[in-house]
This record gives C-alpha cells, sequence and structure tokens, in this order.
C-alpha cells in the first residue's frame, strides 16, 4: 500500500510504503531509482502486521521502485503504474503530482 501526504507548501511528499507481513520472514527491504537501486538501503521494519518505511521525495516527479523480500524482487500491487526494466520483468511505479 502507498501512502502519499504532501507537505502544506507541496514541496515535499512523505510516503508511507506498507507490505503484508507474510511477503517476507526475514527482511524487506525497499529498493528503486530514489537510492540507486540499493536493496540495504532503505531497510523496512516489521510493525502491526505489515513491513513499512516511510520516505520524504520530492513531488512532481516519478519513481520505479520494487520491494527486496527475502531475496525475491516483488511489485507493489497498489503502484500508480507499472514499465518494463531491462531485466524481462517490470517495475511498480510512484507518481507524486502536485
Amino acid at each position: 500500500m502507498l501512502q502519499k501526504t504532501f507537505t502544506p507548501k507541496r514541496t515535499v511528499c512523505k510516503v508511507k510504503f506498507s507490505i503484508p507481513a507474510d511477503w517476507a520472514t526475514d527482511t524487506a527491504a525497499l529498493s528503486g531509482d530514489f537510492n540507486n537501486w540499493e536493496a540495504s538501503s532503505h531497510k523496512m521494519v516489521k510493525k502491526n502486521g505489515s513491513w513499512v518505511i516511510e520516505l520524504r521525495l520530492q513531488p512532481s516527479k516519478s519513481y520505479q521502485f520494487k520491494y527486496l523480500c527475502d531475496a525475491e524482487w516483488k511489485n507493489d500491487d497498489q503502484a500508480d503504474q507499472y514499465l518494463e526494466n531491462d531485466f524481462g520483468s517490470v517495475n511498480s511505479v510512484l507518481v507524486l503530482e502536485d
């Protein structure tokens, strides 16, 4: 699930990324073009039956991303869009409109 909250002046969008706890037993991480696809830099935490992380991102942009769940790549089933990637699969896309 993606939850977007813009700051009052709309200079930042706080995005809460959330996936079901059963998607990963041991580790879950968020990876995308906002962190150069570094799988270890945005580890998610397990709380209230979900894996979650919140990022502050720049509005008026689109971001491609995936979740790395116990070494398996997964897409967000509520992404705004999906785009093909160079690996023969698709990436989730988050669109932050003004």
